[in-house]
């Protein structure tokens, strides 16, 4: 049976490049992106029937290819937006990109290649999201028309919106409002995005209700304590007061509490991790059952570690501060890579805990820089760019052994897949350069300007920033990482009971996290989504709700990608704005209210978040 085709590297290719710009705007809107295995497997299967009647296997590495995409974008979305709020850039230089992205991505491939075996033949791991795409590319081949359609709706309605509201101006992004209440201040708002709507409803209600309890614990509990203490800061309205409270002090909880909870996951996974590690050990796996041979693993590691090495060399103009640095890239994207692989078997690729280990390689590795080299001026520059590699290893090599699964599932060629993972790797790194400059000259990243008051939040990248600046500035509000840190571990303790009672309520640290570090306004839309993904599971109705949710994403983020380039063309942000025209939150709201019937009604799939 046909796989690796030229019409599935190509169509692969595509929809790679597509996935990794449309995930590369909502990780920066959302701080989130979307396992896009699923929905690729679906429109491959579209596709390929309509041109010709394509294998199963064809259509699995098509999907292999493309899930790619969405992978890398997280690994370059989280870290290097840090360089444009460090200051360091002030865009993204394309061959930059390329090679920091290209580099990390491959080695996340190579490394992980040697643990097929032991992670999916030996190790009892149920791998839900790889599972998940061989069933859905064994029931859905041929019969690829339903699910083609919702999610064709879904980009209709998602990218109309977003032209609608950002676009034209037809009405408000974000409905919000503070008040102040004696010496303190309290706030509430939502973002009307279709986007994080879907975003809930994929991730499922467990983790959209964690990522809203921390944004409401952040913002309902933590901010109205903090003015009543150390008093309100200097602000025109109570709105701007709360922003300011919590973008300068409350969020760095999130800091603390990412840092524990990637640490957690790290000794969680200790006994299975070294158990599948030395399963390997003295077998000639490689080679001998279909994976890509020893010699080309080798050969590849050494002509991507190399070049690295003379990067942080010319980076810092020390070899002798370049070889530290080498190190901690390989021990970090070695084991991290490893723990993600893990990680995918056990709860989905898209579960991993790639902002949690980043944050601690950057943590560790600006302390080293610290202690070495004492207050370098690109300490946290240099940190950042060991970070990226390392979460674009991580992030891909979960992807990896989560289509391998699948392959195993499907009966497929392993090194085919492999190769396949890394064309999507290479392919997709070639397109994040000039989205990301596109994005930052139209919309901006991170902080508010005159030119961009409302940015792209940037969530990941900013804590990554704050993270390796605050190291060597010493300007880290440390009692709130404390804080944070604090949280987690309580969180820890009650998840571990959750785990002990046999619950399948459970409290995932990493998600409260991300819910401290974003706007409450963004929660609400992802909390509001994962209701509607309970109440679709009570209807015994076909699953298609995932391409429908997916659907909204990627119309929104194409839409959205869409219409910067009129807008740094012209230098206007309201270049299509229809003048005079206002009308409130008010048909953003019905938008939302007909999302949630729609989406109540047909069942969710299983794909949850990556962040």
């Amino acid at each position: 049976m046909s796989q690796l085709t030229l019409r599935a590297a190509l169509l692969g290719i595509v929809l790679a490049m597509i996935l990794a710009g449309a995930n590369a705007y909502l990780a920066l809107f959302a701080g989130l992106t979307v396992s896009a295995s699923i929905p690729a497997a679906v429109v491959s299967m579209a596709i390929l029937r309509a041109l010709a009647r394509g294998s199963i296997l064809e259509n699995n590495i098509v999907q292999t290819a493309a899930s790619a995409g969405e992978s890398i974008a997280a690994g370059v979305i989280f870290t290097l937006p840090a360089l444009v709020l460090l200051g360091y850039w002030d865009s993204f230089p394309y061959w930059w990109v390329v090679f920091i992205a290209g580099i990390g991505g491959l080695l996340g491939v190579l490394i992980t290649v040697p643990l097929r075996h032991a992670l999916i033949h030996d190790m009892d791991l149920p791998f839900p999201e790889g599972r998940a795409t061989a069933e859905v590319l064994r029931a859905g081949h041929g019969q690829a028309g339903a699910g083609m359609g919702m999610l064709l709706i879904g980009v209709a309605v998602g990218g109309a919106t977003k032209l609608a509201e950002s676009g034209l101006r037809l009405w408000q992004a974000t409905g919000e409002l503070a008040a102040q209440v004696g010496q303190t201040v309290f706030y509430a708002g939502a973002n009307l995005s279709p986007a994080l709507l879907a975003v809930g409803y994929i991730v499922g209600f467990n983790i959209a209700v964690l990522v809203f309890a921390g944004g409401l614990f952040a913002w309902a509990v933590v901010v109205p304590l903090y003015a009543l203490v150390y008093g309100l800061p200097p602000a025109d309205t109570p709105l701007d007061a709360a922003w300011s409270l919590w973008s300068e002090q409350i969020r760095y909880m999130g800091v603390g509490a990412m840092l524990v909870g990637g640490l957690w996951a790290l000794w969680s996974m200790r006994s299975s991790l070294v158990s599948g590690l030395q399963r390997i050990g003295g077998t000639s796996v490689v080679g001998g059952e279909g994976d890509l041979p020893r010699w080309l693993l080798g050969g590849l590691a050494v002509v991507l570690v190399v070049p690295m090495f003379v990067f942080y060399a010319g980076l810092l103009d020390s070899p002798v501060a370049a070889l530290p640095l080498t190190v901690m890239m390989l021990v970090a994207a070695g084991l991290f890579s490893a723990v993600a692989a893990y990680m995918a078997g056990l709860v989905g690729s898209s579960n991993n805990p790639v902002s949690g280990v980043t944050i601690a390689t950057i943590l560790i590795t600006a302390l080293l820089l610290l202690v070495l080299f004492g207050d370098a001026t690109l300490g946290p520059v240099a940190a950042i760019l060991v970070g990226a590699v390392v979460c674009c290893a991580a992030a891909i090599g979960g992807d990896n052994m989560q289509d391998l699964k699948a392959g195993a599932i499907l009966g497929a060629a392993p090194w085919q897949q492999q190769l396949a993972q890394m064309l999507g790797v290479v392919s997709s790194v070639c397109v994040l350069a000039p989205v990301l400059s596109l994005l930052l000259n139209a919309y901006g990243i991170g902080v508010p300007t005159e030119a961009h008051p409302d940015p792209l939040p940037a969530p990941q990248a900013s804590l990554m920033a704050a993270v390796a600046g605050g190291v060597f500035g010493g300007d880290l509000p440390w009692p709130m990482v404390g804080l944070g840190a604090l949280v987690a571990v309580a969180l820890i303790v009650a998840d571990e009971m959750l785990r002990r009672a046999g619950s399948e309520f459970r409290l995932p640290v990493l998600a409260v996290a991300v819910g401290i570090y974003l706007p409450l306004s963004l929660s609400v839309p992802i909390a509001l989504g994962g209701l509607m993904a309970l109440l679709a599971r009570q209807r015994p109705v076909s699953g298609t709700g995932l391409l429908a949710a997916a659907g909204l994403i990627t119309g929104e983020a194409l839409m959205g990608i869409g219409l910067a380039v009129p807008i740094v063309v012209s230098g206007d942000r309201d270049v299509l704005a229809v003048a005079g025209v206002s009308l409130g939150p008010w048909p953003g709201l019905a938008i939302m209210l007909g999302l949630c019937i729609w989406l109540a009604r047909i069942r969710p799939g299983v794909s949850p978040e990556k962040g």
